[in-house]
């Protein structure tokens, strides 16, 4: 069975290879097509604050993509993509390569020790909410009542920005 999912990349290390943090997201979406993930549509790529004790500015995009993986297998193929760009799992919200996380998938929700889907902060980040807004305005699996366009524009609104 094909399902869909929205991936969240964020990055704020250069990568020996690919050289900056923007370059990094892009070489990491080719890296995700390569290991037969169907990239759908890509957001642009934004900068934004750091969460978390680290300083350095972050550079992030959002996916829309298609496998014929359940979240578990792609949980898998995303760590290994953030391996292969280097990524240690050492301190929470620390600076890194590459950090890829399942914000949300066709099946609606997904509960395991390792991972929860939809993304538990998903809705609360202005850094991922508006991109996802703008690559699936009205998908609705696991998020009712509120479409990423509603939740985008709340979150636009409660920062006194544009949503």
């Amino acid at each position: 069975m094909t399902h869909q999912y929205i991936l969240a990349l964020g990055s704020n290390r250069r990568h020996g290879r690919f050289g900056a943090p923007h370059a990094v997201l892009a070489a990491a979406a080719v890296a995700l097509a390569e290991a037969g993930i169907h990239i759908l549509r890509t957001s642009r790529t934004i900068d934004s604050v750091a969460i978390g004790p680290t300083q350095r500015r972050y550079a992030n995009m959002v996916l829309l993509v298609q496998a014929m993986l359940p979240p578990q297998q792609m949980l898998a193929i995303l760590q290994r993509v953030e391996r292969g760009f280097g990524r240690r799992r050492a301190r929470r919200w620390g600076p890194r390569v590459i950090d890829i996380d399942i914000i949300l998938w066709s099946g609606g929700r997904w509960q395991s020790p390792t991972l929860n889907i939809p993304h538990p902060r998903w809705h609360e980040r202005d850094f991922v909410a508006p991109l996802v807004a703008q690559l699936a305005p009205e998908w609705r699996a696991g998020i009712a009542p509120a479409t990423p366009r509603q939740i985008g524009w709340r979150l636009g609104k409660r920062r006194g920005g544009e949503p």
